[in-house]
């Protein structure tokens, strides 16, 4: 199944989709320099320390010395109208994840094997303040766009005047906690945030994509084109059929090929990305050899006998299981909150305990996956047992708030005996509907004006189908109605924008570093502003409060406080129904495909680090 999007582009998804890289100058007064001279590799960390040193040669997981060359032909389930990532309008979903991180180039730019550190790019030296207020950048004097004009400070200052202004909705609320922009020279620039800013806004600034301020006289930023947007990343942009294909081309003279956060990176000369109706009819494709390589997502598939075929036999296909040891976040079925039906908590709770997990893994899902309990799941973020010490600190102001049993109970999703008819839960579910004032009349339950229980699930992907299927049949012993409706990518993109739906699935991706992406995700603001992630509608001052903590804290140890707090307000106020996770990888290929072996990225696969043995 279709767990999580492309995750080796984690950092753009989560500041692109509403988520989930010069002249010397004195330091700023009071400021502590993050960085190295001109040309080092220092980094900047959210917390702690930096792993690599301000002369490190390469990342871990690259080799410097891996072959150029060579076709990598992945598959995209879904299609697309535009190769503008950076706006509302028209089939953006996927273009979002494929375009930013290779046409654009960032400031700085991440290191997969670590919580959230940023290393040189486009800037070859950053200095933040203490408090984190201001961040200042030194550009490099090789940065330059794919047409051979310099990147200067015009245009990071115009990419923020943009995209803060008219791009979507969580880099206008980035560049509205700024308190300004300062162009210092040709070649550096100065960005200067409000007080109540985030703490990680000097490193989200860093890794956002930089336009060339000259394209954009003559394209309109606000529209969706299919027009290929100039960037300065290590692709250009090759062939493009809209709907069916986008083709990049690797830039051979590349002005940051070798960087120390780049070196061993990008080696593939040409990416493809084929775009398929559904994942089936993708399979299918793959097994034909329509395509390179498959990072697949349904357990089931990966383990019983869908790629028993000749190529996989004679090893002409090689199949890969990777650990990864990322927090997978939450996915799970959204219940939105506006409307009437789903208003009450003790509603919400029951449609959890509808949900027979045990039951759909052991029959649907092959038995692979693990119940996904937290929206930090797979990691030290989730919550677990009850509250103490600094977490129980900032939840005890809001105790009149919250419900008595979140600070004696652990947070649990009742187990069942995975027969599928776990009558303990269906009962339990049958008595919170009770209190919550709805009754069975004909088998049929309904409120007090006789209204029936009745909503639809929202799906894009067909591959869930029968797990929405399956959970129909249980709420259907309830006396609930749920009609499933599967509809194509505009229409779904255009009905969640605007949260015109009862139910959908979503996966909400975090990072080892959680931060303002929370507040697009769950935060009161974002409730009622089109294209954000806040599906459930969540209007909490509670929740709202501990993002704020989220965000401003200062050590690992804050942190974790924090974001245990924040998890278990959400899990307590039952806004999803939660579903699963896997904590590896299934990657399939063709042909002769290098990697290093030595080391398992933090986040998982990188695909970037990969590159072709020519055979």
């Amino acid at each position: 199944m279709r767990a999580t999007r492309l995750l080796l582009r984690l950092a753009f998804a989560a500041l692109l989709a509403g988520a989930l890289p010069a002249a010397a100058q004195a330091p700023a007064e009071g400021g502590t320099q993050a960085g190295a001279p001109a040309g080092g590799g220092g980094g900047i960390a959210m917390h702690g320390q930096p792993k690599y040193p301000a002369d490190f040669d390469h990342f871990a997981y690259a080799d410097p010395a891996a072959p150029k060359g060579g076709e990598l032909r992945q598959a995209v389930v879904g299609s697309f109208d535009t190769l503008n990532p950076f706006i509302i309008g028209g089939q953006t979903d996927q273009v979002r994840l494929i375009v930013p991180p290779y046409i654009f180039a960032s400031l700085m730019t991440r290191g997969w094997d670590e919580p959230f550190t940023l290393y040189p790019y486009v800037a070859d030296r950053a200095e933040m303040s203490e408090d984190r207020r201001t961040v200042t950048f030194w550009l490099n004097p090789k940065a330059v766009f794919h047409d051979g004009t310099p990147l200067t400070a015009d245009d990071v200052i115009f990419t923020w005047e943009t995209q803060g202004t008219k791009g979507l909705p969580n880099t206008r609320a980035l560049y509205e906690s700024m308190d300004g922009i300062d162009r210092i020279d040709d070649r550096t620039v100065r960005f200067r945030f409000k007080p109540e800013a985030a703490r990680e806004n000097p490193l989200v600034v860093a890794m956002q994509p930089i336009l060339s301020k000259a394209w954009y006289t003559s394209h309109p930023f606000d529209q969706p084109s299919l027009d290929p947007p100039l960037g300065a990343g290590p692709y250009t942009f090759g062939a493009i059929d809209a709907g069916r294909s986008i083709t990049l081309d690797r830039v051979k003279d590349w002005w940051a090929a070798d960087l120390p956060a780049m070196r061993g990176l990008y080696n593939f000369d040409t990416l493809r990305f084929d775009f398929y109706l559904d994942a089936d009819t993708a399979l299918e494709a793959f097994k034909a050899g329509a395509y390179t390589l498959r990072r697949e997502r349904d357990a089931e598939k990966w383990a019983g006998g869908a790629y028993d075929f000749p190529a996989v036999q004679d090893g002409r296909v090689t199949m890969l299981t990777l650990p990864h040891y990322r927090p997978v976040g939450m996915m799970g079925l959204a219940m939105n909150t506006r409307r009437p039906v789903f208003a009450d908590p003790k509603v919400r709770r029951a449609m959890i305990l509808a949900f027979d997990f045990e039951w759909i893994n052991k029959t649907l899902l092959g038995g692979q996956y693990k119940r996904d309990d937290s929206y930090f799941a797979n990691s030290s973020l989730a919550a677990t047992d009850t509250p103490k010490g600094a977490e129980l600190a900032l939840l005890e102001p809001f105790r009149g708030q919250l419900p008595p049993q979140l600070f004696t109970e652990p947070y649990t999703l009742p187990p069942s005996d995975a027969s599928g008819r776990s009558r303990e839960n269906l009962r339990a579910a049958q008595a919170l509907l009770a209190e919550a004032g709805w009754t069975i009349k004909d088998n049929v339950l309904v409120d007090g004006s006789g209204a029936p229980f009745r909503f639809e699930i929202l799906l894009q992907n067909k591959g869930f189908q029968r797990i929405a299927l399956a959970y129909a049949d249980q709420l259907r012993r309830l006396g609930i109605q749920a009609t499933i409706r599967l509809v194509e990518s505009a229409q779904y993109t255009n009905r969640t924008g605007t949260y015109d739906f009862d139910v959908i699935l979503n996966t909400w991706i975090t990072t080892l570093s959680p931060g303002v992406e929370q507040s697009r995700y769950w935060g009161s603001g974002s409730a009622d502003v089109p294209g954000t992630r806040n599906y459930p509608g969540v209007k909490s001052p509670v929740v709202d409060a501990l993002i704020k903590a989220v965000n401003a804290a200062r050590s690992e140890e804050d942190l974790q406080a924090a974001v245990h707090a924040l998890d278990r307000v959400l899990l307590w106020g039952n806004y999803v129904v939660p579903l699963y996770y896997l904590d590896r990888d299934y990657v399939a290929y063709w042909g002769d495909l290098g990697r290093v072996t030595t080391v398992n990225p933090t986040y998982g696969t990188v695909l970037e680090a990969w590159w072709s043995n020519g055979k």
